[in-house]
């Protein structure tokens, strides 16, 4: 999120970050945020009977505020069929490997335990099915010998501090369309 706010507010993303949410009131990027001036909102998932309703609600709030596009940059929540049909092809996340493998929680650790020597990041459009949108765009990095699953974590943000705002421009831009699971660029 931090990384989509400085390239925002340095130009490099024609986009403002109108709002910050978190189901988590401890999520570590609200306090930033607040700092920075958006608009944080914390909307427990616990308060809604249902996932469907806890996507309703999400997508109120987006769109009394106007937003077009959704960038998940942290937030650990599987977002649902009604989510994702009120954003369609406007919903980013991005994923600490290289899609399709290694989808869900711990990505990096499932990596390194399987004995990859590259992984990296993806940027992909959100579908109801965990991890398995449209791939916007993927960066790799490389598994090192000395690695832990610390040092290779540090070295995956650190691409991904740098993908998501170009795979987010990228996307704003325009001149692409999605044909089947793959995106095809002017």
């Amino acid at each position: 999120m931090q990384a989509v706010v400085a390239a925002s507010r340095a130009g490099r993303v024609d986009a403002v970050v109108q709002v910050v949410i978190s189901n988590q009131p401890d999520a570590p990027g609200l306090v930033w945020a607040r700092e920075a001036g958006i608009e944080v909102l914390v909307v427990p998932h616990r308060n809604y009977p249902t996932r469907a309703a806890y996507d309703d609600a999400l997508v109120e709030i987006l769109r009394a505020r106007g937003i077009r596009l959704v960038v998940l940059a942290g937030f650990m929540r599987v977002l649902g069929p009604t989510f994702c049909a009120a954003f369609p092809y406007a919903i980013l996340n991005v994923h600490p490997s290289l899609l399709p493998s290694f989808p869900g929680v711990d990505a990096q650790r499932q990596a390194f335990e399987y004995g990859v020597t590259v992984t990296g990041v993806t940027v992909h459009f959100v579908t109801p099915e965990l991890d398995a949108g449209p791939v916007v765009a993927q960066a790799t990095v490389p598994v090192l010998g000395d690695d832990t699953v610390d040092t290779l974590r540090a070295r995956i943000l650190a691409e991904e501090h740098r993908l998501l705002p170009d795979a987010l421009q990228r996307v704003i831009r325009g001149g692409w369309r999605v044909d089947g699971r793959r995106i095809l660029w002017d």
